[in-house]
């Protein structure tokens, strides 16, 4: 008897962690296994998981194993690149797999190819990231888990910098980092990370509760604003996405900040497994093409550092 496992064509695993790579549809191999394993990347997300799980159950049953678009594709512009500290620049590090991925479903509703649109780009869930896509690139956008754009309910989103320095002074470099990315937010205002829980409190008029969830939704907005000025105004429309775009507030709230700038599309939840699917789907039909993992990021400096 054949096991389901042997019957499956091919693996196909969510990434990051490993180093930067272009957009598109990627190949696993033993390299981009162990650079994902070993955090070269620099950043340490579950998405790694899924090219583990795949390199090891495409290698035992022999199957074509790939990733799509991970959380560390990097499509930045160099002028997005540059911080005020010489050497230091910001990364790419986003949901590109869902925010690619509702990008091009979004395009297809208005008859148009993905490459051919603007758009900004928000999921808005546990990591709440929002960017900029032209020509069908991802030019700039915050880096949620890095201190970047609108707290969510487990990071701190941006801190004025000076009070993040004092903090840790105090606290310790390993729990600022914490903050970053698992115990800021909702986690530290309220001891959780469960939106229902927490909007359960804004509905009973909860001034602490009230207060910081429109905060949240403040600074989405505010996110928005930034990347409707990276493409000059010119924005095809405003697409939310992710698990916290079911609540109805949180989508009045934008709207009512950033319908001004272009029409406001919602699509809660994700489409990360059909992304991928499809994705890989047209490399085996012949529709488009896989790459190889290149062991080296996409770009590590200018040169005069």
């Amino acid at each position: 008897m054949i096991s389901p496992l042997e019957s499956i064509d091919v693996f196909i695993g969510r990434g990051g962690c490993a180093y930067s790579q272009e957009s598109g549809v990627m190949r696993i191999d033993r390299r981009l296994y162990e650079d994902t394993r070993d955090d070269k990347g620099g950043s340490d997300h579950p998405a790694k998981l899924g090219v583990m799980l795949a390199y090891e159950l495409g290698t035992e049953y022999g199957k074509p194993m790939f990733t799509v678009d991970p959380t560390n594709v990097d499509e930045l512009q160099d002028i997005a690149r540059i911080t005020g500290i010489k050497g230091v620049y910001r990364r790419a590090q986003s949901h590109m797999l869902n925010q690619k991925g509702t990008a091009r479903l979004h395009a297809r509703k208005l008859g148009k190819e993905y490459e051919d649109c603007s758009f900004i780009v928000c999921h808005i869930d546990g990591g709440i990231t929002v960017s900029a896509h032209r020509g069908g690139r991802m030019i700039d956008g915050t880096e949620g888990a890095g201190g970047e754009g609108a707290f969510t309910p487990t990071r701190i989103g941006s801190v004025p910098a000076l009070e993040l320095v004092r903090y840790a002074a105090v606290h310790g470099e390993e729990d600022a980092e914490e903050l970053c990315c698992r115990s800021g937010g909702f986690v530290s205002h309220f001891g959780t990370s469960d939106a229902d829980r927490v909007h359960r409190a804004v509905e009973s008029g909860d001034r602490h509760a009230v207060l910081v969830w429109n905060a949240m939704i403040y600074q989405i907005a505010k996110s928005i604003g930034e990347m409707a000025a990276v493409l000059s105004g010119q924005v095809d429309a405003i697409i939310l996405t992710g698990g916290l775009a079911r609540f109805s507030d949180i989508i009045e709230g934008i709207e009512s900040h950033c319908s001004f700038i272009a029409p406001i599309a919602v699509y809660p939840g994700e489409v990360e497994q059909e992304a991928m699917a499809l994705s890989v789907l047209d490399v085996l039909q012949g529709r488009r093409e896989a790459f190889d993992y290149t062991g080296k990021p996409v770009f590590s400096g200018f040169g005069f550092e």
